[in-house]
């Protein structure tokens, strides 16, 4: 089966956005796209019954003209659509645990800090055990991404990476496989932290400094970990960053003008506890283009 892209549409700018975005890379993959409209009345909500006609032709309306669009922009594309009778979250995540990959557009409310993502993302990203994919939405500050969605490119696809181990390899095949389908470079960009023994020793963090050097270390186990994955994709050029500092602003810098970055996300542990990190967090809220967060271990 070729596979499925699904995305969230409910006619505003981001979701329109979203919609192109998932509609380029459904045909990069050969994938099938679904676009998806859920919306229920709320229970105390007093609605007549002309209204929630309305209601229901405006959002096939919205699937009708997206999907038009969607075919116009990529012919061959197989454009199919799901109007529910739902509420948004947990049809949101239904359809990513049936997809590939979910697509959302990110509710903005202008560029006030912390308020770049509305709640029904913030829910489903929480939830979703596949991956997703947030995309902006137009926007009026003079930023203009070279689109990963718009093919090969200078561009490049910035993946964060916080553990040395395997845990986090479905991030990586993700980030991976991106930069492969569009010829754009992989930046692997990792942060580091003094280790609390050094903190108070600042002789031994010399001695440490004039051995390999810790920059040099976390360097090289982050090369040692991308081994594999260079191997089995030799065609993407993959560049390396290591830096002391907090890891989502090291990871914002290198991905201010990235054309899609890539973050991982936890999935729940023993507790069952759903959480972004801040990390996560940072790039959902901050990064000026799209950005995928991947579940893992």
């Amino acid at each position: 089966m070729p596979g499925t892209i699904a995305v969230g549409v409910d006619g505003n700018d981001h979701s329109l956005a979203a919609a192109d975005w998932a509609a380029a890379e459904a045909a990069r993959r050969g994938m099938e796209l679904c676009l998806v409209h859920a919306s229920v009345r709320r229970p105390r909500a007093v609605v007549s019954a002309e209204e929630t006609e309305a209601r229901e032709r405006w959002a096939a309306d919205v699937l009708h003209d997206a999907g038009e669009r969607a075919a116009k922009n990529h012919p061959g594309l197989t454009v199919t659509t799901r109007q529910l009778a739902a509420d948004p979250v947990p049809a949101l995540i239904a359809e990513a645990a049936g997809a590939d990959l979910l697509v959302i557009g990110s509710r903005g409310h202008g560029t006030v800090v912390g308020h770049l993502l509305g709640s029904v993302g913030l829910h489903v990203l929480r939830q979703a055990t596949g991956p997703v994919v947030v995309v902006r939405g137009p926007r009026d500050d003079g930023w203009r991404s070279r689109r990963y969605a718009d093919g090969p490119a200078a561009d490049e696809v910035v993946v964060g990476v916080q553990d040395l181990t395997e845990l986090g390899a479905p991030v990586l095949d993700f980030a991976f496989a991106a930069a492969e389908r569009t010829g754009a470079r992989l930046r692997a960009v990792r942060a580091w932290t003094v280790p609390p023994v050094f903190a108070w020793s600042p002789g031994s963090l010399w001695l440490a400094e004039e051995g390999e050097g810790m920059d040099e270390r976390e360097r090289r186990g982050l090369d040692e970990l991308l081994r594999p994955w260079r191997a089995r994709h030799p065609a993407v050029d993959v560049a390396t960053h290591t830096e002391t500092g907090s890891a989502a602003q090291v990871l914002l810098t290198h991905g201010a003008g990235a054309a899609l970055v890539v973050v991982g996300r936890r999935l729940p542990g023993r507790h069952g506890v759903h959480r972004l990190g801040p990390v996560a967090l940072a790039a959902l809220h901050h990064a000026p283009g799209p950005v995928a967060v991947v579940p893992h271990p």
